[in-house]
């Protein structure tokens, strides 16, 4: 099968479950409405590596034009938990349970929205290697049609997806939140020990926006390899 998109992703508050979408913006911050709310303590943004009960709570955005427009950026809708604003009371007690009486939630600025890129690639055929649930992972986007762990080789190259593009950077390398079970929230400490001894501890591919455009689940995808196009 050609490559295409199999899932979009978006997780507008970082560290929680987020939600599945069938179109999305892809912006220079990547997806737009990714990421606009985090978690924080005393002593700086807080996640679910160590505080895995987070991952309980799902992160939505409201319809644009919905909400008070605290937290969210121009032309998106308002963050949401468990479908209630981000900054409601009932939500400030759903993080407290979750990562500490001393947490609270904040609007999130550009510098310090994601860990690495704005992006985050996997692929089917890897996924499938995997053998665990996609939502471990945390992707923004999944390309279909792939064979086993060829993303291995993808970093360098750029993803055409209609009028967008995007640049793969580098592989991702794991952290605790895989071991995670996103519908049980056990933890299960052999899922990062076999990402390290089968993957080599990195599992898809951190990503750029190089050409902003609209995406949608299903549109083809083409693979240029930027090294393979350059003149000899």
């Amino acid at each position: 099968m050609p490559l295409h998109v199999d899932a979009i992703w978006r997780y507008p508050v970082k560290t929680m479950a987020g939600e599945p979408l069938a179109v999305a913006e892809l912006t220079p911050d990547g997806i737009a409405g990714d990421r606009i709310v985090y978690v924080r303590g005393p002593e700086g943004i807080r996640t679910s590596r160590r505080h895995h009960r987070l991952l309980g709570l799902k992160g939505t955005l409201s319809p644009t034009g919905e909400g008070e427009g605290e937290g969210e950026g121009e032309g998106e809708g308002e963050a949401l938990v468990n479908g209630m604003p981000w900054h409601d009371d009932q939500v400030l007690k759903l993080v407290q349970q979750a990562a500490g009486d001393d947490a609270w939630l904040e609007k999130s600025d550009v510098d310090d929205r994601f860990d690495v890129l704005p992006l985050l690639v996997a692929t089917d055929g890897a996924v499938k290697e995997f053998g665990r649930d996609v939502r471990r992972l945390r992707p923004n986007i999944v390309i279909g049609g792939t064979v086993g762990l060829e993303e291995t080789t993808w970093p360098g190259s750029v993803l055409r997806i209609g009028d967008a593009a995007i640049y793969l950077d580098s592989l991702r390398p794991r952290c605790p939140m895989t071991t995670v079970d996103p519908d049980t929230l056990e933890r299960d400490p052999q899922v990062l020990r076999d990402i390290g001894r089968r993957f080599g501890g990195l599992l898809a591919l951190n990503a750029d926006v190089i050409r902003p455009g609209t995406i949608r689940v299903g549109d083809p995808v083409a693979r240029i390899d930027l090294e393979q196009s350059q003149p000899r």
